[in-house]
């Protein structure tokens, strides 16, 4: 499998941690430990929102935190700690999700979990009365 972006969680702004995250062409993934890795992954065209933050401390060792909401029901919110660059990762980040929406096809509909249907009339024939 090729990246399009690796790093791992960073303290110091040095990347010693077993913290890892990627991003390839339709997914975001998360790889946690050692000895026992846990991996997550979130399939791009289910990103419903992107943030960054960036404490003082953050700023002064060039990292910051990128917080990733999706409608994916394992992983809802995927927080990235500590990242190297936080705002040209967002940009990335954005970026192929858009691409993946666009190649999917995908309606804003299709990623809304709310699983309301809207009760307003097709046509005005009811606004009459």
């Amino acid at each position: 499998m090729q990246y399009i972006w690796k790093d791992r969680k960073r303290y110091f702004g040095i990347p010693m941690s077993f913290t890892r995250y990627a991003i390839s062409e339709d997914r975001l993934f998360l790889s946690v430990g050692l000895f026992n890795i846990k991996d997550e992954e979130i399939l791009l065209y289910r990103i419903r929102d992107i943030n960054t933050n960036r404490s003082l401390w953050q700023r002064i060792f060039g990292v910051g935190t990128i917080t990733v909401l999706s409608s994916d029901k394992s992983l809802p919110t995927l927080v990235m700690k500590n990242v190297k660059n936080p705002i040209a990762v967002k940009e990335l980040l954005h970026s192929q999700v858009e691409d993946m929406k666009v190649r999917r096809r995908v309606h804003l509909g299709e990623i809304m979990s709310s699983g309301c249907e809207h009760d307003a009339p097709d046509d005005d024939s009811d606004l009459d009365n």
